[in-house]
């Protein structure tokens, strides 16, 4: 499958080695800095993943697990990351308050996921699509282990249109293999794609920064 386009985007400015770097900075406060200001990205993300039917759910990009308790037990999910520190503390968390929902905890590059075709019946992607090198592939590995029907949940910032912040957006990208992320991500790369179908879009605090995309994989 492939994503057309006119003219192809440039190159990340990231690397996997930059978000290794990054999160592993990252892991020892990453609860106490972004648990609040993603929570209600995360209640939103669950509270869809809830309605789904009971099914093997993938969060791609897992970090160190917040968002486990919130999905109902009825489903089993697996998480990756490519952080092992993040991982570290996402197995204890699973541990410590048995979330016998949780099937796996693994170390895995999202652009090379290990699981075979049409392995899953939903894929979450919460605050990772503007982390990765090479977001393309990854929603193609995203398409490649769901099921036909199956929902691709992701959740980031993506890069204005015009405007103040998208002037700040294009300034704060040359920053971004130190900052761990790429704040100037146009939606596009994801939406405009033949092999999903883009089902909702709705924006999400805080201040409106983030959007919630539902595709339906094709």
């Amino acid at each position: 499958m492939t994503a057309p386009h006119d003219k192809p985007y440039p190159p990340s400015p990231l690397t996997d080695a930059d978000v290794l770097a990054a999160y592993s900075r990252w892991a020892p406060v990453y609860d106490y800095v972004f648990a609040l200001p993603f929570l209600t990205g995360r209640r939103a993300v669950a509270k869809l993943v809830n309605r789904l039917p009971t099914g093997r759910i993938l969060e791609a990009g897992v970090g160190t697990g917040v968002a486990l308790p919130r999905y109902d037990r009825r489903h089993r999910i697996v998480g990756i990351d490519l952080s092992p520190d993040m991982l570290d503390r996402a197995r204890v968390r699973v541990a410590r308050q048995k979330l016998d929902h949780v099937e796996a905890i693994e170390e895995m590059d999202a652009a090379d996921l290990r699981f075979p075709d049409a392995s899953f019946d939903a894929v979450v992607a919460m605050y990772v699509m503007t982390v990765v090198p090479d977001p393309e592939k990854v929603m193609a590995e995203f398409h490649r282990v769901t099921k036909p029907g199956a929902r691709i949940i992701v959740i980031g910032h993506f890069a204005a249109t015009g405007g103040l912040v998208h002037w700040a957006e294009r300034r704060l990208a040359r920053y971004a293999a130190k900052l761990g992320w790429n704040p100037d991500f146009p939606v596009a790369r994801l939406a405009e794609r033949d092999d999903v179908r883009l089902m909702s879009r709705r924006k999400l605090g805080p201040l409106w920064l983030f959007s919630l995309l539902e595709f339906e994989r094709i």
